[in-house]
């Protein structure tokens, strides 16, 4: 059996299992009514199931990265007339605004520093003060920091004032129990590559079925989030060529999370993952940034535990001994990120700290 040779402790592309890379030595015709009826309505109606119990909910995949599904979910559902408040505590909150600068969508930014959690006084201040405001979008898991930013209540407030609610849920979704309808998230956003366990090539929209239906901004011809809808919902078929290899992984991984237990034993699974890192890395002097009442389960962030501490040569230390992290992203601090989501266990975690250790020993004989 084939053996990667080293984890990916990154939140997405994560380490996958061997059966979800085993589904990809097969390949499949874009055409073929088996491929789009069998393998992507059987994903679609599986993600609608796993977002609500409710019904007037649909999905729609699209290809690319999340960050194409996020400006796609933008030009789509933000029309000319409209104006969208967005959260932003992080660097995908910052390419939200990013996006709507370069497609000219009336935007404003509530900002805050990278490990603070956005204040429901000051989003309804925007909501009281600021009455063209239409749409909100915040992301669920900002990578990155770890932060998991409150989306329920931040959800409920904005419905409470009538707005659309759109959510990267990039980093949380399948990764942890959320339900759109009880959450009154109107638009979700996520990827193939992250707590569901597929491989990269593809995201998802699960969306109110009212809102697609109407959801014709687009200002581009393969974003349009409303057109690969309307195929996909009349056909099955995507309008551009499929990542076909990824849509059959993808079904694999849905299977296995199945297998696993669903998202709520997944979700402890992590919660035991992170919480094994966290206190586990603290034990060997390294300082988590994000508080413990703030710390989603995916990915956490840790200070460097010296000023003349040197990540490169830490990360190739690491990577000699079987493990892949993450570069720092906080803008105020030097710091490193550890992912725990994916094909990974608490054993796994277990060696990572023991090679921590024996690379600060190498270190510091």
């Amino acid at each position: 059996m084939y053996k990667p040779p080293y984890l990916l402790l990154t939140p997405g592309p994560l380490t996958t299992s061997p059966s979800v890379k085993e589904t990809m030595l097969n390949d499949f015709c874009t055409w073929d009514d088996d491929y789009n009826q069998t393998i992507v309505q059987t994903i679609r109606q599986t993600l609608v199931a796993l977002a609500t119990k409710a019904q007037g909910y649909t999905s729609v995949l699209l290809q690319g990265s999340g960050t194409y599904c996020v400006e796609a979910v933008l030009q789509s559902f933000v029309g000319t007339e409209d104006k969208l408040l967005i959260i932003n505590n992080g660097a995908y909150g910052e390419r939200i605004a990013k996006m709507c600068d370069y497609m000219g969508i009336n935007a404003l930014s509530l900002t805050y520093s990278e490990n603070q959690i956005p204040s429901l006084d000051d989003i309804e201040a925007c909501f009281t003060n600021d009455k063209q405001i239409t749409h909100l979008i915040c992301v669920h898991c900002e990578t990155t920091s770890g932060i998991l930013n409150p989306i329920k209540d931040i959800c409920t407030l904005a419905k409470a004032h009538n707005k659309i609610t759109l959510i990267d849920a990039m980093s949380s979704f399948g990764g942890m129990p959320m339900d759109m309808d009880e959450w009154h998230i109107d638009v979700l956003i996520s990827s193939a590559n992250k707590c569901l366990q597929g491989v990269p090539g593809f995201g998802f929209v699960l969306c109110k079925t009212s809102l697609i239906t109407s959801a014709t901004h687009s200002r581009s011809l393969s974003l349009d989030l409303h057109a690969q809808w309307q195929a996909m919902h009349t056909t099955g078929k995507w309008r551009f060529t499929s990542p076909t290899h990824t849509v059959r992984a993808f079904l694999q991984a849905l299977i296995e999370l199945e297998e696993e237990g669903g998202i709520s034993l997944r979700y402890e699974r992590y919660k035991h993952n992170q919480a094994l890192l966290s206190d586990g890395m603290q034990a060997l002097g390294f300082k988590s940034l994000v508080s413990p009442s703030n710390q989603s389960a995916f990915i956490t962030s840790f200070a460097y535990p010296t000023e003349d501490f040197d990540f490169k040569p830490f990360y190739h230390s690491l990577k000699q001994e079987g493990f892949i992290i993450y570069p720092g992203k906080l803008t105020d601090t030097a710091c490193f990120r550890i992912g725990n989501i994916g094909e990974i266990y608490p054993h796994d975690i277990e060696r990572l700290l023991a090679s921590i250790k024996k690379v600060q020993a190498h270190d510091n004989p």
